[in-house]
């Protein structure tokens, strides 16, 4: 199957980075939302992103000329999917509005037509069921940010056909990622492994045990982690792992899934991370600069 046009719906932070990546890589794309401002918004960020490779000397001004040119809006999932060979979804992580998309989807997307989502944790299976065409539904789980991050993590749902996963796994490798195929069961592999450890090193600031910064500090120098895990936890949003872990709770039925009562205050107090200015950390508004830790004493 050759893939020329792509259409990404929802225009955040997941879904303009999956843009960007695609057209850089020439794919015409046509990003969508129902926000016409969020659009906007997205485009310059992508702008702003394609600057920052070319002051890094990643690409020239060419590439990035040629990166815009091929991105397109749409503020209808009918328009924006016409012509779609592949569909990636990257709204909000609620499984009510994916499954809405996702019918929306089967019903405008040419017949032939791959759909893809970016979920993080939601069944690519439970996806698939509201579809007419559930071998051709797939997980395409990006990493943040996306024109960095090398790893793409496939996901069958049950009905996957292998020819689809093949298809994902190749083009995944055209766009310079690193394809990992896993199977439909909650929170895949990344966030089966990653959120518990997050939840683990709130349970510990919950309790007393660290503070945030000697928490994050021996994971990093300890562990050589990048970045420590409550500081990750801010810049994928409090609300995020909050989700992910009622996902991993629910889906198991196991205890040590259960989001710490900490976690739990946080994002009820819109406390969110990065996004919001403050979590664990406090940050420059409208950035992901770090300012300080929080006193959690």
């Amino acid at each position: 199957m050759n893939i020329q046009n792509v259409s990404v719906i929802g225009a955040g932070t997941m879904g303009n980075g999956i843009a960007h990546v695609f057209a850089q890589h020439g794919f015409k794309v046509t990003l969508i939302d129902v926000n016409a401002a969020q659009l906007d918004k997205a485009i310059a960020n992508i702008e702003k992103n394609l600057d920052r490779q070319i002051s890094k000397g990643i690409i020239s001004e060419e590439i990035k000329t040629n990166t815009l040119k091929n991105i397109s809006k749409s503020t209808t999932i009918a328009e924006g999917v016409a012509h779609a060979e592949l569909v990636v979804e990257a709204a909000t992580e609620n499984v009510n509005l994916k499954l809405d998309i996702f019918k929306q989807m089967d019903a405008a997307a040419p017949a032939n037509c791959i759909l893809a989502t970016n979920t993080s944790s939601i069944s690519i299976t439970k996806i698939a069921s509201v579809t007419n065409r559930p071998s051709q539904v797939i997980g395409m789980h990006f990493m943040n940010p996306v024109p960095v991050m090398k790893l793409v993590e496939i996901i069958n749902g049950y009905a996957t056909s292998n020819e689809i996963n093949q298809i994902i796994t190749e083009l995944s490798k055209k766009l310079g990622k690193t394809p990992c195929t896993v199977n439909d069961y909650p929170g895949f592999i990344a966030n089966r492994i990653l959120m518990p450890m997050i939840n683990e090193a709130i349970y510990s600031l919950y309790e007393g045990v660290a503070g945030v910064e000697e928490i994050d500090t021996v994971m990093k120098l300890g562990m050589a982690h990048p970045m420590g895990p409550l500081q990750l936890a801010d810049f994928i949003g409090l609300d995020v792992c909050l989700s992910i872990l009622k996902v991993l709770h629910d889906g198991f039925g196991n205890p040590k899934y259960a989001p710490c009562p900490l976690l739990i205050n946080m994002v009820t107090a819109g406390k969110l991370g990065a996004k919001s200015g403050e979590g664990f950390y406090q940050y420059t508004p409208g950035s992901k600069d770090l300012i300080v830790s929080k006193n959690f004493s």
